[in-house]
């Protein structure tokens, strides 16, 4: 019962209240569609966490692309065997957790030990940050475990994302999952749930909004 619920209902919950809550938010509340800038109360730690963070952001989102949405016969076809695709995997998936894991550690330091900070982070700030920490902890440990090969995640947690996405979900497929990658899936579940009621709806202003965003002068007495 619970197998089910996790992996043949908990997608579509999450997915539903991803796409319709960020819609709510954005037609009920634009004004809050924002980061909350924080750099007029710490601004130079975020030249190297910011940019490493994100950046690392983007190659692991690169990554989970590719490994989920891309077939396994289609890397095959296409002359890339399981050996190299692993090598290839690593290679871009551990610099890219190492960039991402300890960028977001240099933020967690940022909101959480600055005095000034910390007052400024509310409720949900302390609870979206947790969820990530847990989301990236066990996506790095993943890939981790995985260094050694025996666990092919194209066999198993791509097939069961693809078939969430052709509304026929294959729960058998998670079965034979190891603990630590279920735990990942679970995560980004609880991420996209929560994601519409955080400080996180700014990322879907990236790139059109974004480069176009006016700017925040902040000006010292």
């Amino acid at each position: 019962m619970m197998e089910s619920f996790l992996w043949g209902v908990l997608p579509y919950i999450a997915f539903t209240i991803f796409v319709g809550g960020t819609i709510f938010r954005y037609s009920k509340g634009e004004r809050g569609w924002t980061t909350k800038s924080s750099e007029f109360l710490s601004k130079s730690d975020l030249k190297i966490a910011g940019p490493m963070f994100h950046l690392g952001l983007f190659m692991a989102f690169g990554g989970h692309v590719v490994g989920i949405l891309v077939p396994k016969f289609v890397t095959e076809a296409s002359g890339v065997d399981n050996h190299l695709y692993h090598l290839i995997a690593l290679g871009g998936g551990i610099p890219a957790g190492v960039l991402f894991f300890l960028g977001f550690l240099l933020l967690m330091k940022r909101r959480f030990v600055n005095d000034c900070m910390a007052v400024n982070t509310s409720g949900m700030d302390r609870l979206i940050y947790l969820v990530l920490f847990l989301t990236i902890v066990t996506g790095c440990a993943g890939t981790l475990t995985g260094i050694s090969g025996t666990f092919d995640y194209r066999d198993t947690i791509s097939p069961w994302f693809r078939s969430l996405l052709m509304m026929s979900p294959d729960i058998s497929l998670m079965e034979t999952v190891p603990t630590v990658f279920r735990c990942h899936m679970v995560m980004w579940m609880v991420t996209a749930i929560l994601f519409p009621f955080t400080r996180l709806v700014h990322c879907l202003s990236f790139p059109f909004e974004y480069f176009g965003r006016s700017h925040i002068v902040y000006r010292q007495k």
